[in-house]
């Protein structure tokens, strides 16, 4: 089972979607959700970016920081969609992930079990903890 976490703590995923690579999305098709590998170029999305609700980056370690460079890329891009961190990241990068673009992590049980729901809370204020804001107020 996955477990989503979000600012308000840990949650199940309501929708059952429907996972497509970034060279399988159909034109004119509405509703997708795209799956994008830790190295993927993010720019072949550019054209798609209107049709996709969610897209869910995976993270195959959790010292693999790319992911981050991807959600940064997507909002940078105007994509407003929901954007999720997927595999392994852990709850000290969550604050991290919510500055980079990402709306929400997806872990898995091993993860919550080691992480516990309150360990992410402790990084959901991620706003308060942001040091370029406290240096630009």
């Amino acid at each position: 089972m996955t477990i989503l976490v979000t600012d308000s703590g840990f949650h199940t995923e309501e929708r059952a979607w429907d996972f497509r690579s970034p060279d399988q999305l159909p034109v004119g098709q509405t509703g997708l959700a795209v799956e994008l590998a830790s190295d993927a170029d993010p720019t072949t999305l550019s054209d798609h970016l209107q049709t996709i609700d969610l897209i869910r980056v995976n993270f195959p370690e959790f010292a693999d920081g790319r992911g981050f460079t991807i959600a940064r890329v997507l909002r940078l891009m105007g994509y407003s969609g929901r954007i999720r961190a997927s595999g392994h990241v852990i709850a000290d990068q969550y604050a991290m992930a919510r500055r980079a673009g990402f709306d929400e992590v997806e872990i898995d049980d091993e993860i919550a079990a080691r992480q516990p729901e309150e360990q992410w809370l402790r990084r959901a204020n991620w706003k308060s903890h942001d040091y370029q804001a406290l240096l630009r107020a």
